[in-house]
C-alpha cells in the first residue's frame, strides 16, 4: 500500500522544534497504511491573525510539495465564529488541519502535539466527510489553558537575562543597597506587611514600566467584538508572562543579594554602629528589602534597552514579529 503523503508546514522558532521531534510519528495500526511526513519550516501565520490566510497558505504548500494532507503547527490562538477557543481546526475537502500549540497548555508539548497529530491524521485518512470540523477546548478551563500555553511559550524565565541592562541596574543597585546604613535602618523598621507592599508595589512598578517603555500594550485592529477579545487575549498573556519573570527575577536577586550580605557584612560591628542588636536574622529581612529596590533600579535599566530588544525578552518569535509588524504600522 502506498504511503499517504503527509507535510508537516511549523512555525519558525518553537513550532518547528516541535516539529522536527514529532516529525517521525507512524500509524499504531497496520490497517491505517502508512505515512510518509516531511517537515517543513515556514511562517505560514507570521503575518496573519485569520485562520483561513493561514488555512489557504497551507493549500498551496501542498499543492507545490504534492502532498496528500498538510498539517500546520502554529503558536497562533485559535477561535470559533461563536468565540470557543480551538486545538485544531480542519478542512477535509482540502486535507488541510492546523493545530494552536497554546492550546495544548504549554505543558508536554511535544507528548501531546504526538498524540494530536496521530489521532489528526488517523481521522484525515480515514474520513470521507468533507465538512469542516473544529476541536474546541473545554469553555470554562479553555481560556486559561490557552493563556498557559501562551505564557509558556513566551518564556517568561529568559526575561531578565535578555535584557542585560536591567540586570546589570538591579545587580548593582541591590550590591550597593546591602551595605548602606540607611537600608539597613529602614529595613528593620518595617513591618512585614510593609514588606510585602514594597513587593508587590516594586513588582507592579516594573511590570507597568516595561509595558509602557516596549509599547507592549495591544490594541484592537478594529472595534469588531473579535478583535476586542484577541487584543484583552493577547494583553493578558503580556501582563502574566511579565509578572512571572519579574517574580523569577525577584527570587533570584533575593537569593544573590543574601549570599552576598552574609559573605560582606558582619551584623555584629554593623550592631555596633549602628547602636542596636542585629544578627544573622536581620540579613534575610534587610535582603527581602534590598530585593525589592533592586528591582526597582532593574526597571531603570530597562530604559537602556531598544523596544526591539524588549520584545525579543518579552515574547516567542511569532509574537515577537508580529509586534514588530505593529509598531512599524503605527510609525
Amino acid at each position: 500500500m502506498k504511503p499517504t503523503k503527509v507535510g508537516l508546514v511549523a512555525d519558525p522558532a518553537a513550532p518547528t522544534e516541535v516539529a522536527d521531534r514529532v516529525g517521525r510519528l507512524r500509524p499504531h495500526g497496520k490497517d491505517d497504511g502508512d505515512w510518509d511526513i516531511e517537515v517543513v519550516s515556514q511562517p505560514f501565520t507570521i503575518d496573519c491573525e485569520d485562520i483561513e490566510t493561514a488555512v489557504g497558505r497551507l493549500r498551496d504548500q501542498a499543492d507545490e510539495h504534492e502532498w496528500d494532507l498538510v498539517v500546520g503547527l502554529t503558536e497562533l490562538p485559535l477561535r470559533d465564529a461563536d468565540g470557543s477557543y480551538l486545538l485544531v481546526e480542519t478542512d477535509p475537502q482540502c486535507r488541510t488541519a492546523v493545530i494552536s500549540l497554546p492550546a495544548l497548555g504549554g505543558v508536554r508539548v511535544h507528548a501531546r502535539t504526538r498524540a494530536a497529530l496521530r489521532r489528526l491524521l488517523t481521522g484525515m485518512v480515514d474520513s470521507t466527510s468533507k465538512e469542516q470540523h473544529r476541536v474546541p477546548l473545554p469553555r470554562r478551563r479553555g481560556r486559561w489553558r490557552l493563556l498557559l500555553g501562551m505564557v509558556l511559550a513566551n518564556r517568561p524565565w529568559l526575561l531578565v537575562p535578555g535584557l542585560k541592562s536591567a540586570l546589570v541596574a538591579a545587580l548593582a543597585t541591590g550590591a550597593i543597597a546591602t551595605i548602606n546604613s540607611t537600608v539597613w535602618l529602614l529595613a528593620g523598621s518595617l513591618s512585614w506587611w510593609r514588606l510585602t507592599v514594597a513587593t508587590v508595589v516594586s513588582i507592579a512598578l516594573v511590570v507597568g514600566w516595561i509595558v509602557i517603555d516596549g509599547e507592549l500594550w495591544d490594541r484592537p485592529e478594529n472595534d469588531s467584538a473579535e478583535a476586542r477579545e484577541r487584543s484583552r487575549l493577547y494583553n493578558t498573556s503580556t501582563l502574566l508572562t511579565l509578572t512571572t519573570g519579574v517574580l523569577i527575577c525577584y527570587a533570584a536577586l533575593y537569593v544573590v543579594n543574601l549570599a552576598w550580605a552574609m559573605f560582606i557584612l558582619d551584623p555584629g560591628l554593623m550592631g555596633s554602629y549602628l547602636k542596636q542588636p542585629m544578627g544573622y536574622g536581620e540579613l534575610f529581612v534587610l535582603t527581602w528589602f534590598v530585593a525589592s529596590a533592586a528591582t526597582v533600579g532593574g526597571a531603570l535599566g530597562t530604559g537602556l534597552e531598544s523596544d526591539e530588544a524588549i520584545r525579543a525578552a518579552a515574547y516567542s518569535k511569532r509574537e515577537e514579529e508580529r509586534r514588530e509588524r505593529l509598531a512599524g504600522d503605527r510609525d
